[in-house]
């Protein structure tokens, strides 16, 4: 079995698409998922699976819980080898000290044609970026909410992404271990 991380796009956010964690477990473990643990409200899941097709799984996720909570979100799967890499290559370690400035965004797929000029051009002060396949690094030692480049980092990769801090990644690695 494989473990595996759900990132879970756009829910419990600002009182829209609420999903209580319990609510999601249960409908994880109805599905034969195994070993289902939820962390926090933003929609976090670990879990272990005999599945091979990550996208079939993840738009099976999104279906159910659109069949039972009448929205479908953006569900995007990743192995725990996949997580633990992503960290081993933090281009800022040094931000790992204050954890809510640093930020990986995790991608759907590789960016074909990044606007990185655009991203560069958004940066302010001494905040940082870096594309790595399919992983953003962002540091924002200023606030994440005061930062453009955050804002429109979606938009300018060209592809669909699910961010993390630095805690939550950390705290994710720890679950799938």
């Amino acid at each position: 079995m494989t473990s595996l991380i759900a990132l879970l796009r756009g829910i419990n956010i600002g009182g829209n698409h609420p999903l209580p964690m319990k609510e999601l477990s249960a409908l994880l473990t109805g599905m034969g998922l195994r070993d289902v643990q939820t962390y926090i409200q933003s929609g976090n899941v670990v879990f272990r699976c005999n599945q091979k097709d990550k996208a079939a799984l993840a738009a099976k996720i999104s279906k159910a819980i659109e069949a039972q909570h009448g929205f479908a979100p953006q569900v995007l799967l990743l192995e725990a080898a996949e997580l633990r890499k992503a960290m081993a290559d933090n281009p800022f370690p040094e931000a790992e000290a204050i954890p809510q400035s640093l930020h990986l965004l995790f991608l759907k797929e590789i960016p074909q044609r990044p606007d990185l000029k655009s991203l560069e051009a958004l940066r302010m002060g001494n905040e940082r970026f870096r594309l790595a396949g399919k992983v953003f690094y962002l540091h924002t030692p200023d606030g994440v909410g005061n930062s453009k480049l955050a804002a429109r980092a979606e938009k300018l990769l060209g592809v669909t992404a699910s961010g993390r801090n630095w805690n939550t990644v950390c705290k994710l690695a720890e679950m799938a271990a």
